[in-house]
């Protein structure tokens, strides 16, 4: 074999690792999980307690589960804010105080930088699909069972 053949094939494994790489730098990672309720209606929800998972949160995710969720735990109680950047699926977004009662609900369109912040101080935001807080008949001031069981933000 020449050198240049050896050179073509490092370049191209270079290449195939390189592509393996990004590829599975965009497969979000998944959160421990825990379950809520929403009076009969429960939520699988992953659990993003650590800055990192905040970050990321369900960017990236091509499909969500129809009672699948993301649970953002913040270290504070504040008016919290999320956007969309680099999320594919369409989302609702209920800001939730400390008591485990909704403050506000909003939607959101995928890969948007608008701003969606929570009408009053918040302590946790729970992400779905789009709609399904409507769909179940749920709004502010509504209360989420289990969200005492949170773990402690990081």
């Amino acid at each position: 074999m020449s050198i240049f053949a050896s050179m073509r094939n490092v370049s191209a494994l270079v290449l195939f690792i390189s592509i393996s790489a990004l590829a599975h730098a965009q497969v979000p990672a998944r959160l421990p999980t825990m379950t809520l309720n929403a009076g009969i209606h429960l939520v699988r929800a992953e659990v993003a307690s650590t800055n990192d998972g905040r970050m990321q949160g369900l960017m990236f995710r091509k499909t969500l589960g129809t009672n699948e969720g993301m649970l953002f735990v913040f270290p504070n109680d504040e008016r919290h804010c999320m956007w969309m950047k680099s999320t594919f699926v369409p989302l609702s977004v209920a800001f939730i105080n400390d008591k485990g009662r909704i403050v506000s609900i909003h939607d959101m369109e995928p890969h948007t930088e608008n701003s969606h912040c929570a009408a009053a101080i918040a302590r946790y935001a729970l992400e779905m699909n789009k709609g399904w807080f409507k769909g179940k008949g749920i709004s502010a001031g509504a209360l989420l069972g289990g969200i005492d069981k949170a773990p402690s933000p990081q």
